[in-house]
């Protein structure tokens, strides 16, 4: 997962899975939205707009609005009843058929997660945090769902309630392997945009490959900089970043390695602690941004 990200052929494109347009709550339409990204140089977008018989259970064909280097993913945010807090469901699909059935009598949301998930979707669980997920919900999704949303932009802004990790974290604790992507999730009715993005590694900018790479574990994901390389050398991981002050390793329980320095591009942490299980990798920059490995298993 985190290491094949660096491994891979192909090259990282950058690109954003939980936007939203007016085809349910957002603001605008899916042509400028789309049109927003591209100017702001994302390689792909995925419009995931809420899946609701009041919006018409929209799938947006974005296919249009493709352009030279700036590909689409079609896709939505799922609900269904209804996780521990009594409340929908938010299932972020991306790569789901434009003709993907609505909400099913009885369905709930293990089974329309699953059912995206075989109709080719990377299945994300979204805003957690600000879902306020149980561990119980995490189990409910964990053998379905690729990925579990580790930073939210607009549940950041609104609600400080952005950061998915523990969910995930407690997930890889218990064994589930799943992988962990950032995204905006912009309605742009605040400045909820461009916050929060994955680093896909894929052979082509094609929604085809973007999604087998996703599923693969082949991304980090970032609020600001980039990480240039992980690499295992025995006992120590190196990683090599845009110019960051911070660098760490956490793990199981409070397990963690940490390094700092102004400006610093390079950092070697040990891996004692965290060999024979999982660790993932974090980089935060002078303005206090991160960005963030998948799993890695020593």
């Amino acid at each position: 997962m985190g290491l094949a990200a660096f491994q891979s052929p192909g090259r990282f494109f950058k690109g954003n899975i939980h936007t939203h347009s007016n085809r349910s709550d957002g603001a605008l339409t899916p042509d400028f939205v789309c049109r927003a990204y591209a100017e702001k140089g994302y390689d792909f977008l995925c419009l995931s707009d809420h899946f609701l018989e009041r919006y018409g259970y929209p799938v947006v064909d974005t296919e249009p609005f493709r352009g030279e280097g700036f590909t689409t993913i079609l896709g939505a945010e799922l609900h269904a009843p209804e996780n521990s807090q009594k409340e929908p469901w938010h299932i972020l699909a991306c790569g789901l058929p434009g003709d993907f059935a609505p909400l099913g009598e009885g369905e709930r949301g293990e089974d329309i997660a699953r059912r995206a998930a075989l109709a080719g979707a990377f299945v994300g669980i979204a805003h957690p945090q600000w879902s306020s997920l149980s561990i119980e919900d995490g189990r409910a999704l964990a053998g379905i769902a690729h990925a579990v949303e580790i930073y939210n932009t607009g549940c950041d802004i609104e609600t400080v309630r952005g950061d998915g990790t523990a969910l995930l974290d407690a997930l890889l604790n218990e064994g589930h392997r799943l992988t962990g992507y950032a995204a905006d999730d912009a309605h742009f009715k605040i400045d909820d945009m461009f916050g929060g993005w994955m680093m896909v590694k894929a052979e082509a900018n094609t929604p085809d490959a973007l999604l087998d790479a996703m599923k693969r574990g082949h991304f980090y994901s970032s609020r600001g900089p980039e990480i240039e390389d992980i690499a295992i050398e025995g006992e120590t991981l190196r990683v090599r970043s845009s110019p960051v002050s911070s660098a760490c390793i956490v793990g199981r329980g409070s397990r963690a390695a940490f390094r700092g320095a102004a400006g610093m591009t390079e950092a070697d942490l040990p891996l004692e602690r965290f060999l024979g299980d999982w660790c993932r990798v974090m980089v935060v920059d002078a303005a206090g941004r991160q960005a963030w490995s998948n799993p890695i298993f020593p």
